[in-house]
């Protein structure tokens, strides 16, 4: 049975990226570290070219392209956190040493690649069956940077 993956391409320090990201969502974990055999366009015999992962679940690869990639926005790593310190905590690391915030919950980690910390209350509010529930919890959400629930809930009950 084919496997899907998600590969981002990274200018270097794909082990460093790598480390980073398993060590923010509980059970995750470097795969694989594949070292280039022999010089390359990149970089010389030896250097990693290739880290798989698994973030939460999911199977990720990080490519060493010997050039920063530029990621844009159609794509993002997208995390439902359960609560805010989960959100908070998130953030901050995501953020630190160079890392962007957006709004609406995206951001930039020092990579530039980009993120969504959601809280999983979120869509909830947002599916309300009352039309004005998910409405001010929508408004709410696109005055927000990082996404905070007591603000989201406040907005939601008017």
């Amino acid at each position: 049975m084919s496997k899907v993956s998600t590969c981002l391409w990274f200018g270097q320090d794909i082990e460093a990226a790598a480390r980073f990201y398993v060590s923010l969502i509980p059970g995750s974990q470097i795969d694989q570290v594949l070292h280039a055999p022999g010089p390359w366009p990149g970089g010389n015999p030896g250097h990693a070219i290739l880290v798989t992962f698994t973030l939460g679940g999911q199977s990720y690869q990080a490519l060493n392209g010997g050039r920063p990639a530029d990621y844009g926005t159609a794509a993002s790593i997208s995390v439902s956190c359960a609560d805010q310190a989960e959100v908070d905590r998130l953030w901050a690391a995501l953020t630190a040493d160079g890392g962007a915030e957006i709004m609406c919950g995206w951001l930039r980690d020092r990579w530039g690649v980009p993120w969504q910390i959601v809280p999983e209350i979120l869509p909830r509010l947002l599916a309300d069956p009352d039309p004005a529930v998910a409405s001010r919890a929508f408004a709410a959400m696109q005055t927000m940077v990082k996404l905070d629930i007591a603000g989201l809930e406040r907005a939601a009950a008017g």
